[in-house]
């Protein structure tokens, strides 16, 4: 049988590992240093688990830097700003706002708002590049995009960092609350964002997607302000387990994908629909990133939900209790099941999966938000 031209050119191509240059090794031995590090420095304060999620982290990060370049100058960056603020703080939380770096750049709160200011700026850009046909515009938005990513990154590290400044017993990791977890979203959704904009090699998808981050960073204003909702507060029981660690982190890279998705499927949609019609990539590549997006959303939401099934075992004594946001995940996961099983067994595309991604979005958004707001149960912590 006779191989097709793809087949041979794979299998002449040479391996994974003989493809990564020098640098892609030093980056790799670097992570793996400071995992070493980090373990053999801090490793009493943790668990077997903490540990393991520690040392796993390096090779993780070292293939998501050899596969998508970014990211290399991206955590040293993050690590270098993080170890500035905590430098400055010197052990001592009131140095927050009494020193200028720290009161004006690299508090958490400061780095989050500077966050939220450049990801509202991409915002413009984005729409100025899509509407005024300019490279310029669109290469300035991908640039705030990016300043937001590591600015917002920084702030949940220091985050992190004050948490523990307040109280040993208090010290936990960004994501227990919706003004964290909020934060979580903007960053999740932006790097994937920016993966598909290199990936290929357009920015246009940019002015819609940013509209979903500019919606959280609106929320996010409203819920600090009206709520004190940037307070840093100690965790609840149920909450204090080495699962929130990974369980949180999975579950929004599916809300942040899922979202992308949606935002995509808007631009598909007004596309074919004549609007905006050529000044929109090909038909064709939105419906690749829509699709790509859903799936890497599935996956990461798939894990999440059997982790939480794991973590709920151990905290509540049961695997499943139909809790109302468990009940929603279910229906998340199905509803996005079901988009990949048409898409995969029937070949569903065009503007009938566009629509679908896009309702999509009013199911996600009552999972991650509306049964915080009218819905009471188990997750009750989550509430507004």
């Amino acid at each position: 049988m006779e191989l097709s031209q793809s087949s041979q050119t794979y299998m002449q191509s040479p391996g994974y590992f003989k493809r990564l240059t020098l640098i892609d090794w030093v980056f790799g031995l670097a992570l793996l240093a400071a995992s070493l590090f980090g373990l053999s420095r801090y490793g009493h304060y943790m668990d077997i688990y903490e540990q393991g999620i520690l040392l796993a982290a390096a090779p993780t990060f070292a293939v998501l830097g050899w596969h998508w370049k970014p990211t290399r100058w991206l955590m040293p960056l993050v690590a270098l700003l993080s170890l500035a603020a905590i430098g400055l703080y010197g052990g001592v939380l009131d140095n927050g706002s009494q020193k200028f770096w720290l009161r004006m750049m690299l508090s958490s709160q400061s780095a989050i708002l500077w966050m939220s200011v450049m990801f509202i700026l991409a915002t413009v850009f984005y729409w100025v590049g899509l509407l005024g046909r300019s490279t310029m515009a669109f290469s300035i938005g991908s640039k705030l995009c990016w300043a937001a990513v590591v600015l917002g990154l920084t702030g949940l590290m220091v985050r992190w960092y004050e948490s523990y400044l307040i109280g040993a017993d208090v010290g936990h990791i960004p994501v227990s609350n919706l003004y964290e977890v909020f934060v979580l979203f903007a960053l999740i959704t932006a790097m994937f964002y920016l993966y598909f904009e290199q990936r290929y090699a357009t920015g246009q998808m940019g002015a819609f997607v940013s509209l979903v981050i500019s919606a959280a960073i609106a929320f996010l204003f409203w819920y600090t302000t009206t709520r004190d909702a940037a307070e840093i507060q100690p965790l609840l029981p149920a909450l204090q387990s080495w699962w929130m660690k990974i369980h949180v982190p999975a579950n929004f890279i599916g809300y942040g994908n899922f979202s992308l998705a949606a935002m995509v499927a808007a631009a598909y949609l007004l596309k074919t629909s004549g609007y905006l019609a050529d000044r929109l990539p090909s038909a064709e590549v939105l419906d690749d990133v829509m699709y790509k997006a859903i799936s890497a959303g599935f996956a990461f939401f798939t894990i999440a939900t059997i982790l939480g099934a794991l973590w709920a075992a151990e905290a509540w004594g049961g695997y499943w209790s139909w809790d109302p946001k468990e009940t929603w995940a279910l229906i998340v996961w199905l509803n996005y099941a079901a988009w990949l099983h048409m898409r995969l067994m029937t070949g569903l595309r065009g503007r009938p999966a566009a629509w679908w991604a896009l309702v999509g979005l009013l199911v996600t958004t009552f999972a991650f938000l509306g049964v915080n707001m009218f819905l009471s149960g188990l997750h009750s912590y989550g509430k507004l």
